[in-house]
């Protein structure tokens, strides 16, 4: 069983420094660090830089995220608010796929009538432009084609 024992099941456990996305409640979207585990169903959280303040909350509330900064059980929130400025989380954050698809959600949740119009408009645009090049290659394609294929035929002959 020597790969078995190496092989790690999980790469996000609750942990001291585990960077969490709080997903109900009323900081609901913005992202927090674990600061302690009280017990198997809550933890402290605290997030200086993007305004949670330190509070207990359920795990049921949370998800985890790949990033962790390496801090002490129970670190004070100005040291913890250092070390998140100094490691770049909120950049880390901001460049993930699941920032970014959070954000366009927001987007387009905002949109009007008139600029769901516009995009609709856009996106056909884009369509029509991309079924002209493609048949335009699809036909020089079927005309080399029979060019090959007549030259084929005559020498044979």
């Amino acid at each position: 069983m020597g790969k078995l024992d190496t092989y790690k099941l999980y790469d996000r456990v609750v942990e001291v420094g585990r960077v969490v996305f709080i997903a109900f409640g009323p900081d609901r979207g913005k992202v927090a660090v674990i600061v302690d585990i009280i017990d198997q169903n809550r933890a402290l959280i605290d997030g200086p830089a993007t305004g949670v303040t330190r509070k207990e909350i359920g795990f049921k509330a949370i998800h985890l995220t790949k990033f962790k900064v390496n801090i002490q059980k129970n670190i004070g929130t100005p040291a913890l608010k250092k070390l998140w400025v100094r490691e770049k989380m909120d950049e880390k954050w901001s460049e993930t796929a699941w920032a970014k698809k959070l954000l366009s959600r927001q987007r387009r949740e905002k949109m009007t009538d008139f600029d769901r119009f516009k995009v609709l408009k856009a996106k056909q645009a884009r369509t029509r432009l991309i079924n002209e090049e493609y048949s335009k290659l699809k036909s020089a394609a079927a005309s080399s084609k029979s060019k090959k294929t007549k030259k084929s035929t005559k020498a044979k002959k």
